[in-house]
């Protein structure tokens, strides 16, 4: 069953000339237990690649995790709110880190508390509704016009760093008093570059899959630091 599906993505990968999505099929006839044993070596071995960049990207990222953290915290005990973007996959990983924020999973102690954050990129109304009618660069600029308030936070999630609509949105929320923080991949792009961002974690890889798997792990490790510098000063508050 094995060597006949691998027969048939051939044919197709011939036909529309995307081999190269599937390095290991790569002959008319392949030993399925070859074929498999190659699989089973290609996943551990990005397995350990991704293992391996994200321990270097926390090690590296410690004490601008602990920075951003405490800058965080400050403006959430001040009543702030977080505002996350991204485009593409990246949208999928802001909505997971504004819902880490909002909705934390418990069973630790002391208990994290949910806070205010939401993903721009989440209401699809919103964001058709701004591409279509003042151009997609601003589709996060313009919400952050109209949401946010000086002591907020806008968090943009991006591989390149420096896709336009986001770049566009971090000077917006920095001209407005907003906390900047980008998440980049690669060299950083303009977010590593740019005085419009106050915190920007790069993470230093050619490949999109593991520059998005660590970023996932950095923006946890930040909801963390964040909720343990926000436990006194809330207490403080209280």
């Amino acid at each position: 069953m094995v060597a006949n599906n691998a027969n048939d993505v051939n044919q197709a990968n011939k036909a529309e000339n995307t081999g190269f999505l599937y390095p290991f099929i790569d002959a008319e006839e392949r030993d399925s237990g070859a074929l498999l044993t190659e699989l089973a070596e290609s996943a551990r071995a990005k397995t350990a690649e991704s293992a391996a960049l994200q321990q270097a990207t926390l090690t590296a990222s410690a004490d601008q995790v602990a920075a951003c953290a405490a800058a965080m915290a400050k403006r959430f005990a001040a009543g702030g709110r977080l505002y996350a973007f991204g485009n593409g996959g990246s949208s999928t990983d802001c909505a997971t880190f504004a819902a880490l924020f909002a909705n934390p999973p418990g069973g630790s102690s002391p208990a994290p508390r949910g806070l205010p954050a939401l993903s721009l990129a989440a209401d699809q109304a919103v964001v058709t509704a701004l591409g279509n009618d003042v151009g997609f660069d601003l589709v996060f600029s313009r919400q952050i016009i109209a949401y946010a308030s000086p002591r907020d936070i806008a968090v943009a999630f991006s591989t390149s760093g420096s896709s336009r609509d986001l770049m566009t949105a971090l000077r917006e929320a920095r001209d407005r008093g907003l906390l900047t923080v980008g998440f980049a991949g690669y060299d950083g792009g303009q977010m590593a570059s740019s005085e419009t961002v106050d915190y920007c974690f790069v993470i230093r890889s050619q490949s999109v899959h593991r520059i998005q798997e660590s970023q996932a792990l950095l923006g946890y490790q930040l909801w963390s630091a964040t909720q343990r510098a926000l436990h006194p000063l809330m207490g403080a508050s209280q």
